[in-house]
């Protein structure tokens, strides 16, 4: 499944950022955030086949979470602002390519997912290795 290669650096980068203000809105809006969570778990659990090409989503959802309940900040704004966006892009039915479309339909979600977990790549490896840690600590 590498057809998400068809998309540009550009039109995935546009396409974050378009949901960057509505990003920095949901952080700033811890009720608001959680519903957001709430509706993208729902819907990651309904994803067909690709499913496991999406598999960073959930870390990412841990990532908000602790984030949104101070738990872990040592992480830029900008990092939780692109982990945010990604997820509004793939909540989101309307966007490159339709999600109704089966499996095609997701090709740009995966593509946005991937091209924002490798620009935030080192900040993801810390917060993995922060939440092994913590995991680790909490059932000593």
């Amino acid at each position: 499944m590498d057809n998400e290669k068809n998309f540009s650096d550009d039109e995935l980068n546009e396409e974050l950022n378009k949901h960057s203000k509505e990003a920095e809105d949901l952080i700033n809006d811890p009720a608001k955030m959680e519903r957001f969570l709430q509706r993208l778990e729902k819907k990651l659990r309904n994803v067909p086949i690709v499913g496991e090409r999406l598999s960073d989503i959930p870390i990412m959802i841990s990532l908000v979470k602790s984030y949104m309940k101070k738990e872990y900040r040592d992480i830029p704004v900008r990092t939780i602002i692109g982990v945010v966006g990604a997820l509004i892009y793939f909540l989101s039915p309307i966007d490159l390519l339709l999600d109704a479309i089966p499996i095609l339909g997701y090709l740009d979600d995966i593509a946005v997912i991937n091209f924002t977990l490798k620009m935030i790549h080192v900040d993801m490896e810390e917060y993995r290795q922060w939440r092994e840690e913590n995991d680790k600590n909490q059932s000593d």
